[in-house]
């Protein structure tokens, strides 16, 4: 994160209204014009994401149209600042974005409510830290400060900001706001206010963020001013790096990425390939001599075109079933290719195999590395892929499975860590462990 912080500093250095973007960014707004905006009344009649895509292509072109004809009665540029006298549409860059990292600077005045929304999403909340707790709505609490997550679930972590950043009315205030997947962090004037939060899906809280959509700029019951809007796409290697560094605490290595010391089953079925395991043709079930109760375990992991593997979860050890005598096998695989598309849902990328379905459409581009961390707890799996939560599941409600087979591991609550060879060259690298039961 050494380049983040250089192009952060960068920022503050930069003179006022400059329109350079640091080092790796790009601008969002060239201070003189609107290019690249659009109006959107998000929270009107239909103009939620996912009544918008249900419209034909024309009238959601129309909707835009209107909806951008009324910002600009509401939207200017005044000596290179974009303006919004707190009423109309809200702004949303034309283009959509994934993992980033964000610089905006931004000045409002008493009593204003505002906020920045990410992937099409509320939002990292602007607003008068000089109001007063109020006993009537006990979770409005602006007298925190300003950058919290805070149409995420009351009382998660990152709804509320960690600290109180605003500076006084009259000064800019700056942001600087990184997102993988749903993992949120955001600074404010320097300060950490969101530590690595999930940010929730407000449309639809049962299912993940939106692998990428635009960032809107609020207008909420008062004036806004904005300026020096930067933007930086973060590629996936760094995206990887960021994920692994957040919560690294009490991970400890279960592969020295040069031999298969620790390990059991048919390792001549795999080799190590730049410090990477990977499934040769002959396959197998290979796993961790240690054995792990509630733990999570991190990875990165590869797919060739139409690739399958699994992440054997409390694995009995031998040459038994994975799927059916672990406690699960989280699925491995490349569900973009065509060959996969009549698969039982409960067969996709890290899907409980057979049990319980993942949210699809988070994998990375074939030939990249993909980030996944999975926690067994109980009787409950949580997979994040990529900073997103794809599965949330309580595998000891599942009484359902594909094809009527039993899964009688699916209640194990010990075992080895491992996967379970298909065949195909998956690789996988920077393998992990955290025990949390202790044993």
């Amino acid at each position: 994160m050494r380049f983040s912080h250089s192009a952060f500093a960068l920022l503050l250095a930069t003179p006022l209204f400059a329109a350079e973007p640091p080092k790796g960014f790009t601008a969002l707004f060239d201070g003189k014009t609107l290019d690249g905006w659009h109006g959107w009344a998000i929270h009107a009649k239909g103009g939620a994401p996912a009544d918008l895509v249900k419209f034909a292509p024309e009238v959601r072109t129309k909707k835009v149209e209107e909806w951008t004809a009324d910002a600009k009665k509401h939207w200017s540029v005044q000596n290179g600042e974009l303006v919004n006298d707190g009423n109309g549409a809200y702004l949303a860059t034309d283009k959509e974005y994934g993992d980033i990292e964000l610089l905006i600077e931004y000045k409002t005045v008493a009593k204003a409510d505002s906020g920045i929304y990410l992937r099409n999403t509320p939002q990292v909340q602007i607003w008068d830290s000089n109001q007063k707790f109020d006993e009537k709505n006990p979770t409005r609490r602006p007298h925190l400060g300003s950058g919290g997550l805070f149409n995420n679930t009351p009382g998660t972590t990152g709804r509320d900001p960690l600290a109180l950043a605003d500076n006084p009315f009259g000064e800019w205030n700056t942001f600087r706001i990184i997102q993988v997947g749903e993992r949120t962090t955001v600074y404010l004037n320097g300060k950490l206010v969101v530590d690595h939060a999930r940010m929730e899906n407000y449309w639809d809280r049962k299912t993940p963020l939106a692998r990428t959509g635009k960032v809107l700029l609020q207008t909420h019951g008062g004036e806004i001013r904005w300026r020096n809007l930067f933007v930086r796409e973060i590629p996936a290697t760094e995206a990887n790096e960021i994920l692994r560094k957040n919560g690294a605490k009490g991970f400890e290595s279960v592969f020295n990425g040069k031999d298969f010391t620790g390990w059991a089953g048919p390792t001549d079925g795999y080799e190590i390939v730049d410090g990477a395991i990977v499934c040769k043709p002959k396959g197998g079930n290979i796993y961790t001599k240690a054995e792990f109760a509630d733990h999570v375990v991190r990875l990165e992991y590869r797919l060739p075109k139409g690739g399958n593997n699994g992440l054997a979860i409390r694995y009995p050890g031998g040459n038994v079933h994975v799927a059916t005598q672990a406690m699960t096998e989280l699925q491995i695989l490349d569900d973009t290719d065509p060959k996969y598309a009549k698969l039982d849902p409960r067969q996709f990328n890290l899907s409980a195999y057979g049990m319980v379905a993942a949210h699809r459409g988070y994998l990375r581009p074939l030939g990249e590395w993909n980030f996944v961390e999975v926690t067994a707890k109980g009787t409950t799996l949580v997979a994040e892929l990529n900073g997103t939560r794809v599965l949330d599941a309580d595998l000891s409600k599942v009484t359902e499975f594909k094809v009527k087979t039993p899964h009688p591991g699916k209640d194990r609550a010990r075992g080895h860590f491992g996967f379970a060879g298909h065949n195909d060259p998956v690789a996988f690298r920077n393998i992990e462990v955290r025990s949390l039961s202790g044993k």
